[in-house]
């Protein structure tokens, strides 16, 4: 069993799937938006910590953010713009205009909110830890 589990998962890489090769941790979905802007989609899961995690996934390993580079909310929850999903966050490395230096988490996710890719790594939970 384990043979053939392994044989469908290289296939899949090996074909380019988009469902492997684009799939965040926890349950996931990046998609790029610009240089610097990208949404985070959920599949089944949606907690916030799932959305930071994720974002900290692709700041780090797709856009090669440092540790202490800001990951800022463009956008709540909203429709994706890059899939048609109905629920999507965007995100950006950049601050923008509308950042409160001093903002704070909330609850949900408001435009400006911001922690650094390692805080929002930490929100991974002990399964998970990027290099």
């Amino acid at each position: 069993m384990k043979q053939i589990i392994s044989c469908v998962f290289m296939l899949l890489v090996m074909t380019g799937s988009p469902d492997i090769l684009d799939a965040a941790p926890n349950g996931y979905q990046t998609e790029a938006m610009s240089g610097t802007e990208f949404e985070v989609i959920p599949r089944a899961r949606q907690d916030i910590d799932g959305y930071w995690c994720a974002a900290a996934d692709y700041a780090r390993r797709t856009l090669g953010a440092g540790w202490h580079q800001r990951i800022y909310v463009l956008r709540g929850y909203g429709p994706s713009v890059t899939t048609g999903r109905r629920t999507a966050v965007q995100f950006t490395l950049k601050a923008p205009a509308n950042a409160d230096q001093q903002s704070s988490i909330s609850a949900g996710f408001r435009p400006g909110d911001s922690m650094s890719v390692q805080g929002a790594n930490g929100r991974c939970g002990r399964n998970l830890v990027l290099r």
